[in-house]
Parts: structure tokens; C-alpha cells; sequence
């Protein structure tokens, strides 16, 4: 069914959850887990704050290696064949060229990200994937909380 299984994290509680999916389909389905973590750019990734070492660029790019960390020492945990990447520029543009590169069959993704904890409603970044992935794309919500909208 699936035999590449794309996996992009911001490090959020919802990208955890999205992962945790993943490497059960991927245990199921036998499936190799690429993830990928985007350290966004924009107009300020180069300033660097008094007192700091690093760009913001830098900083990013060093979060987003943690967070594939995190999730490579899960998949391995569980004995699956993982690849990941950190990768810089738009996520969504990222995200697809990425899935493209891999060859991959499905992207599972949170419902939302860091930006988004708060929202009610789709991530952003979820829903332009959704809205422009030629693949499956499997969205999973969070185990730890349920959010209703209000009437």
C-alpha cells in the first residue's frame, strides 16, 4: 500500500501525534518514514540579536535538527527503515518538493503546528499540502486534547 511515508514536524505536540500515526502505518505497511523539518526563511533569518552567537537562520535551522532528532530515535526505537532531512525556505513549497524527491506515497501531517496551537480552525500549512499534494495526504488529530468549535 504505502512503502514511503513522508513525516514533516515543527516539533508541535499535533507533529508528535502525526508521527506516532505514521510509524504505525509504517509498521503495518512495512514502509520506509522520511522525515523532514523546514527552518522557515524570510526577510529576518539573517539578524542576529545582541548578545547572540547565531542567526536566526541558524537558530532555526538547529531546532529543526532537534526535532528530526527526536522523531529518528523513535522510528529507530521501533525498528523502522528512517531517513530525515532538515530543509530551509516556504514549508508547504519544501513539504511537496520533498515528497516529490523521495518518491513518496503519503505525507502524515499534524492538524496543526506551532503557529497554529491556538486556532480552531486547519493549520495553514496542512491545508495548502492537502490542497496541493498529488498524494495521499493522511491528517491526525492530536490524542491529547480535543478542540470543539464554539457555537
Amino acid at each position: 500500500m504505502y512503502e514511503r511515508i513522508l513525516v514533516p514536524t515543527d516539533g508541535s505536540e499535533y507533529a508528535a501525534d502525526a508521527a506516532e500515526r505514521a510509524f504505525e502505518l509504517a509498521a503495518t505497511t512495512d514502509a520506509t518514514v522520511h522525515v523532514v523539518s523546514v527552518a522557515e526563511t524570510g526577510p529576518l533569518v539573517s539578524v542576529r540579536l545582541p548578545g547572540d552567537d547565531a542567526s536566526a537562520a541558524e537558530i532555526l535551522t538547529r531546532r529543526a535538527s532537534e526535532f528530526v532528532a527526536e522523531l529518528e530515535t523513535r522510528a529507530d526505537e521501533r525498528g523502522l527503515e528512517v531517513s530525515t532531512a532538515v530543509l530551509t525556505g516556504v514549508p508547504v513549497r519544501e513539504i511537496l518538493e520533498y515528497a516529490d524527491e523521495v518518491d513518496a506515497d503519503a505525507i502524515v501531517m499534524g492538524t496543526r503546528g506551532r503557529g497554529g496551537v491556538s486556532r480552531l480552525m486547519l493549520g495553514s500549512v496542512t491545508d495548502a499540502v492537502i490542497r496541493h499534494s498529488g498524494i495521499d495526504v493522511l491528517v491526525a488529530g492530536t490524542r491529547s486534547e480535543h478542540v470543539l468549535p464554539e457555537e
